[in-house]
């Protein structure tokens, strides 16, 4: 309760201290210029009272003003007279005798010089009648008050304005200690300690064990340092987290800060990125410096790619100086000639290629640690802590999905719960069914399907025996990936997609490559042989082919006239090639006989099984969705195909969505969809809970 009330931000600022100076300056003027006794509007009562003998102490001030105090005699009259032109001030008079003494009142003038000439004239009257003249005195009034904020007051605006404009270049004023000017220089880190946490610990990190096993020991070693010492082991300096994106490396991360009783600094790479030269080396200063003063504690950068990239790339016009000031102050802090005892880093990226080889040393990031996506089991381990907000009916089978969503990494996961628990709110459920996440699953997958998109009838014949022929290569292949189903129901980008279970492979030979480019090929190829001509709807199978051709010839040495030669440079710039014009001429020549003789293959199978394909074509376009039943009962059973107890035991398949029909495809270059399902239940009961997968 009292860190509470500690944290509890004052009312009071030191802004209200300027406020109230500014209202009593104000204030001050005001009072000093107004008059101590009351102000006579009109210059012809001031002449009245004047020609009665009833004024002195008369004062011109600056040409402007006249200030005068009332006799003796016009005492009287205001006290006992009513009556006459001097009437309408009698009010004021009296206000102003009311002080006691005499007070001073008021009256503004337009012109001095007419009515200096009126004045000689009342006193030529006053002359005649031997009453005592009227003596005025020129006075010259200087306003030293006024003057000065008069010179303040403009220079006070700018800086005031210059202020405002610094602090929301650099952030404002609630972005930390680098949210002002003069601490733009500082770490913009975000602090953990005190008791504070982030509310995650190990426990909400579901799978991952090797992972939280090398990290388990790093806050091991923070709160028992002696069970390590004693045996003259030393803690790793840096622990560098990577892996795809999605995978829970900041979800870890977040969980160190939960579960280590130490300081623990977390901030982002680009937070030491900055428009001015020079801040992202004083903020990494700083940060070591507050670090340090703190230890033992822990910095956390994620995505430490924003500053980490290799030194001396594309650098000729001097545009990345500030990040390698920034990386060179990072390199010093983390291993240079001075000492960072009790200081532990860690950092994340998804672009461990690109970083510089002084970063990844032992010394600075002792470890490497590869966050994976996750298998069956941890899938699983992942869904127990993702439903556990849902309202779920009852006896819902997380194995089943689990094994619904190979590939899918923890986000994608927490991702497909939340959009099955939306897909039942619009169906106005009062509990998220199985149903539920299967649609989900086809929406992350094969995107929105497009009920009222509009196709022709031989546009939707067109896409029935593109699919088709994708089909019928594939279950004819022994190599091909095994079809499970197929749909011309549009979805997403892609008019017709066909859906394959591949196989768990370590090492891919010649032969399986190319029987995955002549399946992909055989969309194409249908379509030659029936209608005799070909559509754009194959972009997405060319980009895939050429893709794997290259790929055989220059990076994998699978083509015999290149030969043993690889050329793939992990870290190339894209201006240089390593290898000759000569040499790229033969390699583009044999990449386009590969994909050519693929072709000739495909249009060879389709026309030996020209029946076969016309009877799945009819099928696809009768049913709109056909599944692995229907191509055992055109073509027979696949003579390769493994027995289905032998696939139940790997669950570890994965299901690729070909994205072959794409009607915008001569507008925008479609990406590689892919889709994965289970690979053991491949019975005719779960072919119809594939069905239901289809949104039909």
């Amino acid at each position: 309760m009292s860190q509470k009330k500690d944290n509890k931000k004052s009312p009071f600022s030191i802004y209200w201290i300027y406020a109230i100076i500014g209202v009593a300056i104000i204030g001050f003027q005001l009072f000093m210029s107004s008059s101590t006794g009351g102000s006579i509007k009109s210059e012809n009562t001031f002449i009245a009272l004047a020609k009665e003998g009833y004024v002195d102490d008369v004062q011109l001030v600056n040409k402007v003003r006249v200030d005068f105090k009332l006799n003796e005699d016009g005492e009287k009259y205001v006290k006992g007279s009513n009556k006459g032109e001097l009437k309408p001030i009698k009010d004021v008079l009296l206000k102003g005798t009311r002080t006691g003494g005499k007070p001073t009142f008021s009256v503004k003038i337009l012109d001095a010089s007419a009515f200096t000439t009126e004045m000689k004239k009342v006193d030529e009257e006053l002359k005649a009648q031997n009453k005592p003249t009227i003596d005025m005195i020129p006075v010259e009034e200087v306003n030293y008050i006024g003057q000065i904020l008069s010179f303040l007051l403009p220079i006070a605006i700018l800086v005031v304005i210059w202020l405002f404009v610094m602090r929301r270049m650099t952030g404002g004023a609630g972005g930390g200690a680098g949210g002002q000017i003069f601490n733009i220089g500082k770490s913009k880190a975000k602090i953990y300690e005190k008791g504070e946490t982030t509310n995650v610990t190990f426990n909400d990190v579901a799978g991952l064990e090797g992972a939280k096993e090398e990290i388990e020991e790093i806050v091991e070693f923070l709160k028992n340092p002696k069970k390590y010492t004693e045996l003259g082991a030393k803690i790793p300096k840096g622990a560098l987290l990577v892996g795809p994106p999605g995978t829970g490396k900041t979800l870890l991360a977040k969980a160190v800060a939960g579960e280590a009783k130490v300081p623990f600094f977390s901030l982002s790479g680009s937070d030491f990125v900055e428009m001015f030269v020079g801040v992202g080396a004083s903020r990494v200063r700083d940060l070591f410096k507050q670090a340090k003063e703190k230890s033992p504690s822990i910095i956390f950068i994620d995505e430490i790619d924003a500053i980490g990239r290799a030194r001396g790339k594309n650098n000729s016009f001097g545009s990345n100086d500030e990040r390698e000031n920034t990386l060179n102050q990072l390199l010093t802090e983390m291993d240079g000639f001075g000492t960072n005892s009790g200081v532990i880093i860690l950092a994340a990226t998804n672009r461990a290629d690109v970083l510089d080889d002084a970063l990844t040393r032992a010394g600075r990031f002792d470890r490497q640690i590869f966050v994976d996506m996750p298998d069956l089991n941890e899938r699983r381990e992942i869904f127990e802590v993702h439903l556990k907000p849902l309202k779920l009916e009852a006896n819902i089978d997380i194995d089943f999905l689990a094994r619904q969503t190979p590939g899918f990494s923890g986000a994608d996961i927490a991702n497909l719960c939340n959009e099955a628990a939306l897909i039942a709110a619009r169906k106005n459920k009062k509990q998220v069914e199985k149903q539920d996440f299967l649609d989900a699953v086809d929406r992350i997958i094969g995107g929105l399907e497009k009920k009222n998109k509009i196709i022709t009838p031989e546009e939707k014949k067109s896409i029935a025996y593109h699919e088709a022929g994708h089909a019928t290569i594939s279950w004819l292949l022994e190599h091909a990936n095994p079809l499970v189903k197929v749909t011309i129901v549009p979805r997403g980008r892609s008019l017709g997609a066909a859906w394959y279970l591949p196989e768990e492979r370590s090492i891919t030979t010649t032969e399986q490559i190319l029987d995955d480019m002549c399946s992909a090929l055989g969309g194409r190829a249908a379509e030659r042989i029936t209608f005799g001509k070909i559509s754009t709807g194959a972009l997405s199978d060319l980009e895939k082919v050429t893709k794997q051709a290259y790929a055989m010839v220059s990076i994998y040495g699978l083509n015999d006239k290149i030969g043993n030669i690889s050329y793939y440079d992990p870290q190339a710039n894209g201006f240089t090639k390593p290898y000759s014009d000569d040499t790229a001429r033969v390699i583009d020549e044999e990449v386009s006989k590969m994909v050519e003789s693929q072709y000739q293959r495909a249009l060879q199978l389709l026309e030996e099984n020209k029946d076969k394909l016309d009877q799945l074509a009819a099928k696809l376009l009768e049913k709109e969705v056909i599944f692995k039943e229907d191509l055992i009962a055109i073509f027979g059973k696949r003579p390769w195909d493994r027995e289905e107890e032998v696939i139940k035991e790997t669950f570890k398949e994965e299901l690729i969505v070909d994205e072959s029909v794409n009607a915008d495809a001569t507008l925008e270059k479609p990406s590689d969809e892919s889709s994965e399902d289970e690979l053991g239940k491949a019975t005719s009961d779960n072919l119809e809970e594939l069905d239901d997968k289809t949104g039909e």
